[in-house]
């Protein structure tokens, strides 16, 4: 197939998610469709005190929730999601030193140890040189280090000047100048545990340093390895991979901003920005240390961009730690919206998705009363309604697109794993909903807890490269 003829097979691609997104729209307009009236009316119309405030508060939580569910569609509307795979276009002496940072409690050695020689192979295989992984534990995995990989101990007396804890402790004694290996013109790409680089993203990020057009990058992750150990919750994160499509390389690659916040993984940060940020925020930024890390440099004027490639995680192994990770996830974004060191206007991302999830028991409390009570609606309610669920739900099965080759699976596989999906994100919106309850017990929750994920697989499969 020809140079051209595969663009225009990309272009055919995203043209036809474009119809199936608009699709999903238009069949949520229909489903919420009813009796329309001007917001003016809903006072002049409505004699009921009661059934006016129930449309007034509907418009209220809509509008909180509506930003996200925008940027999310400008992504995937006005982005080609399909395009070519990355292709290097600098030399490998051209680039950086590169520093793979993986932080871990060292819980889980052989999970560490395992990961590291996969990364460390897929750095080899591509030839490139000037690198090295560093693995930074609360608790040694007695990792057998050489010239291409070294583990740094965090001290169990260490503390930071601010109180940082868990993630955010390690993070900043591995910058500490008696620790720091890291110089001028070096980066610093940052992985969990159990993520796996891919050929992709590595010549992504060797592509994005090597311009320095900007000083922090992310990339996309999806959630299968070659080991699905459960079905239910890699199904449920399709809404995350979807969202990284969507309006986290919207806001990367466009707007060059962390408007709604960052990952924790798949991080690529110059050296010396990284320390100028630093990871010692106290613990109110400890929960959430990776949103916290990009909303304070989003405040400093640093410019964030978008890394090509794809990097591999798994997801939870049961349901319950699914939710337990979503609560944690909620708790520090919300630490981040009240934080008094980030400015207001660098941190209405994370203030919008706290009052959104904290208004998600009231939102499906008034949905429930417009329909016993019959009660009419407007054009914008609709609109909007209507536009929020049509690309939540395609955006979770956008995620399935890109998580699961359809070529490895019969198209009846293939169809039952997307009626799956669907199933799975009102999965993910019960997690939100049970979480969202917690958010109002946030402000006396203390913080000396870090749930840990389980990442023990009881399976005998190893992780898996395609």
């Amino acid at each position: 197939m020809s140079l051209s003829s595969m663009q225009f097979t990309r272009l055919i691609k995203h043209c036809m998610s474009i119809i199936a997104l608009m699709a999903f729209i238009y069949i949520g307009y229909l489903l919420e469709k009813s009796k329309e009236i001007t917001f003016i009316e809903i006072f002049t119309e409505l004699t009921d005190y009661s059934s006016s405030l129930v449309l007034v508060l509907s418009h209220v939580v809509v509008v909180i929730r509506l930003p996200f569910c925008v940027f999310n569609f400008l992504g995937l509307v006005f982005l080609n999601n399909f395009e070519a795979r990355p292709k290097l276009q600098f030399s490998l002496q051209e680039c950086p030193f590169l520093v793979f940072r993986v932080v871990t409690k060292g819980l889980y050695p052989e999970l560490v140890k395992r990961n590291v020689q996969l990364n460390l192979q897929t750095c080899t295989n591509l030839g490139l040189k000037h690198f090295t992984i560093q693995v930074v534990s609360d608790i040694s995995v007695n990792f057998s280090a050489d010239d291409r990989c070294r583990e740094i101990t965090v001290p169990a007396d260490y503390k930071t000047k601010n109180g940082s804890l868990f993630k955010a402790r390690a993070l900043q004694y591995a910058l500490e100048p008696e620790v720091d290996i890291l110089k001028p013109g070096d980066w610093v790409v940052h992985l969990d545990e159990e993520t796996l680089l891919t050929k992709d993203a590595l010549i992504g990020i060797i592509n994005f340093v090597s311009s320095s057009e900007h000083s922090i990058g992310q990339g996309h992750i999806t959630y299968d390895n070659g080991e699905i150990v459960n079905w239910i919750t890699t199904l449920a994160d399709s809404t995350r991979v979807g969202i990284d499509y969507g309006c986290r390389r919207f806001c990367m690659r466009v707007l060059h901003k962390p408007v709604f916040g960052f990952k924790g993984s798949f991080v690529v940060a110059e050296a010396d920005v990284e320390k100028r940020v630093g990871f010692d925020y106290g613990p109110e930024g400890s929960i959430a240390e990776d949103c916290y890390f990009a909303c304070l440099a989003y405040s400093k004027g640093i410019s964030f961009g978008f890394v090509e490639g794809t990097m591999i995680e798994q997801s939870t192994f049961t349901v319950q730690d699914f939710i337990q990770q979503r609560h944690r996830w909620m708790h520090g974004i919300y630490l981040t919206a009240l934080s008094p060191i980030i400015p207001v206007r660098y941190n209405l991302g994370p203030i919008l998705l706290t009052l959104s999830s904290g208004l998600l028991p009231l939102h499906l409390f008034l949905n429930i009363l417009r329909y016993l009570w019959a009660l009419p609606t407007t054009v914008f309610l609709d609109i909007s309604s209507s536009l929020i669920w049509g690309t939540n739900l395609f955006t979770a099965l956008f995620g399935t697109l890109k998580t699961f080759n359809i070529h490895h699976y019969s198209i009846w596989k293939y169809f039952f794993i997307a009626l799956a999906t669907m199933a799975c994100y009102y999965l993910n919106n019960i997690a939100q909903y049970l979480n969202s309850v917690k958010i109002f017990w946030m402000l006396k929750t203390t913080i000396n807890h870090f749930h840990i994920v389980d990442k023990k697989s009881k399976s005998k499969g190893l992780l898996k490269l395609d």
